[in-house]
């Protein structure tokens, strides 16, 4: 286990993560993309506290009323920092930027509020294949004390790179035929939400920021953040949840 004394520096990350797609620099010892496996690495960051102007502009992007309660998603933007530091770690198989998120899973143990301190812990499993290429997951622990009050698996894809196997969904998940079901809601995104949901949850990915940013990756325009989407679906839910639950997207 790695301890951080703060949380990483994000305008040094997304360097590093950059210097991932020159040419050959995968090859350098501090540069992500050279190795071939995953590594046994266990990030740990502890009292890390909850803005509440942070909080509060997270939760107007994603619709969510603003109160003392922290949303069951929140606490992944908290420990992005750390997915990011472990993902541009040298020894990380595979560049961060250019990663579709596909699946995610939170298991919400108790109700979070202001003034709560965290000690979070992150870690990654291993490469397995996927259809469209290559896919791992985050795992994310956060604990107050000694109390596990929030958990997440969270499912990275990398397009095209290896795939030829395994089932379309992480781990081999079937999903339900939906063809049937009528929708609840209807909502219109604003051509700018990738950069606005990016600029509170640290998430700057190209794919989601800017349509020449998502093109070299395949995509014909910026696509929206999937922890965005699930924040929105969750947030037109309000008040309809009870303290502990899991909730899964893929």
């Amino acid at each position: 286990m790695r301890e951080l004394s703060a949380s990483p520096n994000m305008a040094a990350m997304f360097a590093r993560a950059g210097a991932a797609l020159i040419p050959g620099a995968s090859r350098l010892p501090f540069v992500s993309g050279g190795a071939r496996e995953i590594p046994d690495l266990t990030l740990a960051l502890d009292d890390v506290a909850i803005d509440p102007d942070r909080l509060a502009r997270y939760d107007r992007v994603c619709g969510f009323s603003l109160s003392d309660s922290v949303p069951a998603t929140y606490p992944h933007i908290l420990a992005f920092p750390l997915h990011l530091a472990l993902m541009t770690n040298g020894s990380f198989p595979l560049p961060p930027i250019g990663l579709v998120h596909i699946a995610n899973r939170i298991t919400h143990h108790r109700r979070l509020r202001i003034g709560e301190r965290l000690a979070l812990r992150v870690w990654a499993t291993g490469i397995e294949p996927h259809p469209r290429g290559r896919q791992f997951s985050i795992r994310t622990e956060a604990r107050v004390a000694d109390e596990l009050v929030w958990e997440e698996a969270s499912t990275n894809l990398r397009r095209g790179q290896g795939g030829g196997g395994g089932d379309a969904g992480p781990r081999g998940q079937h999903h339900r035929e939906t063809g049937s079901l009528e929708p609840v809601a209807t909502w219109a995104l604003p051509g700018d939400l990738g950069r606005r949901y990016g600029s509170v949850s640290g998430d700057l990915n190209p794919i989601h920021v800017h349509p020449l940013g998502a093109r070299p990756f395949g995509f014909r325009s910026a696509i929206a953040h999937g922890m965005w989407t699930k924040a929105r679906c969750l947030a037109a839910l309000e008040g309809q949840l009870p303290d502990a639950f899991e909730v899964s997207v893929s």
